[in-house]
């Protein structure tokens, strides 16, 4: 567990945009099985893609297009929310940071640290909002 005063910025970057920060996990399944889209960011401590990914997810966020929904839970802090967070992003291993897009509670949309690690947050963004357009025109 990462101690809050850590954390806590990192958690306020997203949640000052409106992303919505869950605790817990029955609040997950909930929020990630309503009909509509819902994005879930699984915040981490790691620099080297968190440093990215958070920025990313705000830029996206002012495209005209966007999820109904968006969350985040915090990877080492959050344990029981990130755990069912990534049981319902199977069958994707375990990853922090990544993003998810679900559309009427199905995974739709994944990005794992891999395709987030050394990439822009400009670059992330533009997969994100691609991703939003996709969904809706669906």
């Amino acid at each position: 567990m990462y101690p809050p005063e850590l954390v806590k910025p990192m958690e306020q970057e997203l949640t000052n945009h409106g992303i919505q920060a869950v605790k817990d996990p029955n609040e997950v399944e909930a929020i990630l099985s309503e009909p509509g889209t819902a994005l879930v960011v699984v915040n981490s401590v790691c620099g080297c893609a968190a440093a990215n990914a958070r920025p990313a997810v705000i830029l996206s966020m002012e495209s005209e297009v966007k999820p109904d929904k968006a969350i985040t839970v915090f990877a080492g802090v959050d344990r029981e929310a990130t755990a069912k967070a990534r049981e319902l992003m199977l069958p994707f291993p375990p990853s922090s940071p990544s993003i998810a897009l679900f559309k009427d509670g199905q995974l739709a949309f994944m990005l794992e640290r891999h395709h987030i690690e050394g990439a822009s947050a400009q670059h992330i963004a533009e997969h994100l909002t691609k991703a939003y357009k996709e969904l809706a025109e669906l």
